[in-house]
């Protein structure tokens, strides 16, 4: 079975997905930090955005790994463990420009529909229900009001000691939003087949519950009821 996630930043995609993984036994996939690899390569390297054959020569032989270490997944950028760096304000202010071109989308949809053969994943992004699996068994849209989408963010950065303020973390969560919706391929919108689920006002195992009532609902309609 697939599990497909989308919405914004700060919804807490990744951590549903995360749980549904560790309680159901599905393999995790976080779409997200595989751009936010792409990302930190090209800044690694000093590779601009508009220098295309530059870029499809670094993603050419990218190798993007997930990796459960003391039951906490780690993401490995060619052999490094980048989990941390790649969650920095730095890389997060790049990524949605990043993740808008087209041979980048077309590489990494490539790479994690390779993902999703023959296993049962949940995977989160943006254009999951849409692009990558559009015949997903399962289809949430996750979303929250963006002040508590940002408090969330900026929460979760403090903890890391990151120097931000929460009106940077807004701004920045305000303008990846627009970024996300307008782009030409894998915009973030609301597949026609998704159930929504606003987790404004929901703890985390409320959000977790809703899923996991969605999910089962359609194993049983698999296995006939």
């Amino acid at each position: 079975m697939i599990i497909a996630i989308d919405g914004p930043a700060g919804t807490g995609k990744g951590t549903i997905a995360k749980l549904i993984s560790k309680r159901l036994g599905y393999i995790y996939v976080d779409t997200g930090a595989m751009y936010r690899c792409v990302t930190l390569k090209m800044m690694n390297n000093n590779v601009k955005i508009d220098e295309l054959d530059k870029i499809k020569d670094l993603i050419s032989s990218i190798n993007i790994e997930f990796k459960n270490i003391d039951d906490v997944q780690h993401v490995f950028l060619d052999g490094e463990d980048v989990t941390d760096i790649i969650r920095t304000p730095e890389v997060s202010n790049l990524v949605s420009p990043v993740s808008a071109i087209k041979e980048i989308r077309l590489k990494l949809v490539e790479m994690q529909r390779e993902y999703g053969k023959n296993r049962n994943v949940v995977m989160e992004g943006r254009d999951i229900t849409t692009v990558v699996f559009p015949d997903a068994d399962v289809k949430i849209y996750l979303t929250a009001e963006m002040t508590e989408r940002a408090r969330r963010r900026y929460d979760e950065l403090l903890k890391k000691n990151v120097d931000i303020t929460f009106e940077q973390v807004l701004r920045n969560i305000k303008e990846r939003d627009e970024l996300d919706e307008k782009k030409e391929f894998g915009a973030l919108k609301i597949s026609e087949d998704a159930i929504v689920i606003d987790s404004t006002h929901l703890s985390i195992e409320e959000v977790y519950d809703k899923a996991k009532n969605i999910i089962t609902e359609k194993e049983n309609e698999k296995c006939g009821g």
